[in-house]
C-alpha cells in the first residue's frame, strides 16, 4: 500500500507540474516582429475585427488593386502558433499583385489582438471564421470567391473551417500536422515526459481545457470532410511537422478534392518561395477562386 501511495503522490506532483507548464504553453507570447506592409511597398489598412466572446482581432487589409476585376477574389492568410500578421506578408504581396484582396488577421493572444485565456486549434478556427465573415462584407470583394490559407496550426484551422463552412471557395494548408495527439507526443518527448501514463493524461487534460476531442478536430478527420478543394503544401525538410504527416493526410483524404505538393523547404519556409506562390495561384485559378 505504501509504495502505491508514494507512486500516486509522485504522479500527482508530476501532473501538477505538467499542468503549470501546459497553461504557459497554451498562451503564447505576443510578438509583433516582422516587416510591415509599407516596408514591402504595400498600402494596407489596419482594422479591428470583432471576434468570439467580445474579443477583437487586429488585421492588415489590402483591398484588391485597381486593375483587378470587380468584384475581386479575396483570401484570408492565417499565421501559425506564435506568429502574427507579418508572418505571411510575402505571400500576401504575391496574391495582391495577382489581383486578390488580402486579409491578414492575428489570432487572439497573438500580435496586437486581444489577449484572453488560452489559444488552441478551435480558437484559431473561430478567429478565422470571424475574419472570413468580415472579409465577405467588404466593398469590391466577391463573397463567392473567398479562399483561406494557413500555416501550421493556422493550416489545421483552415482545414477545420473548410469542413464546416459552405461557400468557402478553396483552402490552402501549409505545413499542417495530421493529428494534435502526434504533436503533443512530439512535444512531450522533447521534454522527456513518458507518454504512458503521464503523457496520455496530459493530452486528456488539454482536451478538457480546449473543449474538444483531438480526434474530432484533427486534420486527419477534417480533411476528408472538406467542402471545398484543398491544396496541401509541405516542406520536405520539415523537422517540426514531418512530411509523413502530410502523406498521412493525403492517404486518408477519402472523397475530398485534395492534392499534396511537397517542396524543398522547412517548417518555416520553402527553398524557392516563388515555386510555392505559383502553385497556390495556379490552384486558386483552377478551382475558380481567382
Amino acid at each position: 500500500m505504501v509504495p502505491l501511495l508514494i507512486g500516486l503522490g509522485l504522479l500527482g506532483a508530476a501532473l501538477f507540474g505538467a499542468r503549470h507548464v501546459l497553461h504557459r504553453s497554451l498562451a503564447p507570447e505576443a510578438s509583433t516582429d516582422g516587416p510591415t506592409p509599407a516596408e514591402l511597398g504595400l498600402r494596407a489598412h489596419e482594422v479591428q475585427i470583432p471576434g468570439a466572446a467580445g474579443q477583437h482581432l487586429f488585421a492588415w487589409y489590402l483591398p484588391a488593386p485597381a486593375s483587378a476585376p470587380h468584384p475581386a477574389p479575396a483570401v484570408v492568410l492565417l499565421h501559425g502558433w506564435g506568429g502574427n500578421a507579418s508572418t505571411l506578408l510575402p505571400a500576401a504581396q504575391a496574391l495582391h499583385a495577382a489581383g486578390f484582396a488580402v486579409l491578414l488577421p492575428e489570432s487572439r493572444n497573438h500580435g496586437r489582438s486581444s489577449r484572453t485565456g488560452h489559444s488552441s486549434l478551435p480558437r484559431f478556427a473561430e478567429d478565422l471564421e470571424a475574419a472570413l465573415d468580415w472579409l465577405a462584407t467588404q466593398p469590391g470583394v466577391d463573397p463567392q470567391r473567398i479562399a483561406a490559407l494557413g500555416h501550421s496550426v493556422g493550416a489545421a484551422a483552415v482545414l477545420l473551417v473548410a469542413s464546416r463552412r459552405p461557400g468557402l471557395a478553396a483552402a490552402v494548408s501549409v505545413s499542417a500536422f495530421a493529428h494534435p495527439e502526434w504533436v503533443m507526443r512530439r512535444w512531450l518527448a522533447l521534454r522527456r515526459v513518458p507518454y504512458w501514463p503521464l503523457g496520455w493524461l496530459v493530452n486528456r487534460y488539454v482536451e478538457s481545457v480546449i473543449g474538444a476531442r483531438f480526434d474530432r478536430i484533427a486534420p486527419l478527420a477534417t480533411l476528408g470532410q472538406a467542402l471545398c478543394p484543398v491544396l496541401l503544401l509541405h516542406g520536405t525538410e520539415d523537422t517540426t511537422v514531418p512530411l509523413a504527416d502530410a502523406q498521412q493526410l493525403i492517404q486518408h483524404k477519402g472523397s475530398a478534392r485534395a492534392t499534396l505538393l511537397a517542396l524543398q523547404g522547412t517548417h518555416e519556409g520553402f527553398a524557392d518561395p516563388s515555386t510555392a506562390t505559383q502553385a497556390v495561384l495556379a490552384f486558386l485559378a483552377q478551382r475558380g477562386a481567382a
